[in-house]
């Protein structure tokens, strides 16, 4: 499991999946054969959520290759990324709420040997350990083993679902606060209230080709309840007019501005914003790494094409006094930096795709997944 930082790293991804191995993907994408062969999934999660490729392009070069029919559960796993974004932007409070939750909840568990074990992979159950050594060694795990850890974590060892997530975010590569916060809310029966995600020993077996012997769990657990309910807050996702020779901010969920749909204005600078300490969860050294790698990829990029930019920290947001522009970094560790400072010189732009997608995404994916075949026909 090699990733390589890098956009072209990432375009020879995903052609050689297209053209390899996009025709197996309905059939085999629920096998996780182990890290050594992930022939049978895509792998382009890390570049998808820092922007080094973005959802439109894997899509379009899926349909060049097959029907939308023979693509429509690929296409639908793209769109996750989309639908998960777009759901958490309009129940910003619910990633808040995390956050303070998991404030109170790291006090009580910090000397918790439960959890201690469970994050240095010493735990009863085999498969768990192992999962844990390939999330710490690789920055990734195939998504249905996400999902089974997840399970184990909450249900069999029976430790609070928002300590897993930090955990998740701190090592995987393509970690972000709403996919991450929101998949866990999932399996512990909070995000579709009073429905959860209890892993067994069968499907385990099954989908692993039987790698793992004597599995016990607890499958018989009843989901988390959490009664809060959350409201959808309206937003208009609106670009006001863009000012020729202003700054432009990108975070680390953008880094292809070459390719984005902003990429044909004039601004007279580009600050690359790294966020190495303004994090109220710590990033792993290895993942801190991949980000600066990326962001330094999109640099070099830039500079080829003789645009001016140059990368600053967080902390440097406090010193511009003028008004620019940012590519919106979306609800998550940025946003929050943002806004805790009440920085409000900035005027966000957004993507094109998300302002025509997030309309869709008050409601459950099986709602948002009736939307789909009229996204890709509105940018085709």
């Amino acid at each position: 499991m090699i990733f390589e930082a890098s956009r072209a790293k990432a375009v020879d991804k995903l052609n050689t999946f297209v053209e390899q191995n996009l025709s197996d993907y309905s059939k085999l994408r629920n096998f996780d054969f182990g890290p050594s062969n992930r022939s049978n999934v895509s792998c382009l999660s890390p570049y998808i959520t820092h922007g080094i490729i973005n959802e439109l392009e894997v899509i379009n070069k899926s349909l060049k290759k097959f029907s939308f029919a023979n693509n429509e559960k690929f296409i639908q796993e793209v769109l996750w990324h989309v639908y998960w974004k777009g759901w958490l932007e309009l129940r910003p409070d619910v990633w808040s709420d995390y956050l303070i939750e998991l404030d109170k909840i790291k006090k009580e568990f910090k000397n918790n040997q439960s959890y201690l074990d469970a994050t240095e992979g010493k735990t009863n159950v085999d498969c768990f350990n192992q999962w844990v050594s390939e999330l710490k060694e690789n920055n990734y795990l195939h998504n249905h083993t996400r999902m089974w850890f997840a399970s184990i974590w909450i249900f069999t060892l029976e430790l609070p679902w928002q300590l897993g997530a930090e955990f998740f975010m701190q090592h995987l590569y393509d970690g972000d606060a709403a996919s991450n916060t929101l998949g866990w809310r999932w399996v512990a029966g909070i995000q579709t209230q009073g429905k959860h995600y209890l892993a067994s020993e069968w499907n385990i077996n099954k989908f692993t080709n039987n790698r793992f012997k004597n599995i016990k769990l607890n499958e018989n657990a009843k989901p988390i309840s959490n009664d809060k309910i959350y409201s959808v807050i309206s937003k208009g996702f609106k670009n006001s007019e863009i000012l020729e020779d202003k700054t432009l901010l990108i975070f680390e969920n953008n880094m292809t501005f070459e390719f984005s749909d902003f990429k044909e204005h004039k601004f007279k600078k580009i600050l690359l914003v790294s966020n190495k300490t303004d994090r109220t969860i710590k990033l792993s050294e290895k993942v801190l790494k991949f980000k600066a790698n990326l962001l330094e990829d999109q640099k070099i990029r830039l500079k080829e094409k003789s645009i001016n930019c140059e990368t600053i920290n967080t902390n440097d947001l406090k010193n511009i006094t003028e008004e620019v522009y940012a590519l919106y970094p979306t609800v998550g560790e940025n946003l929050n930096f943002i806004q805790n400072n009440q920085l409000k010189n900035i005027r966000f732009l957004y993507r094109k795709l998300d302002q025509f997608s997030w309309q869709y995404c008050n409601k459950g994916f099986f709602n948002f997944k009736n939307y789909i075949p009229k996204i890709i026909a509105n940018f085709n």
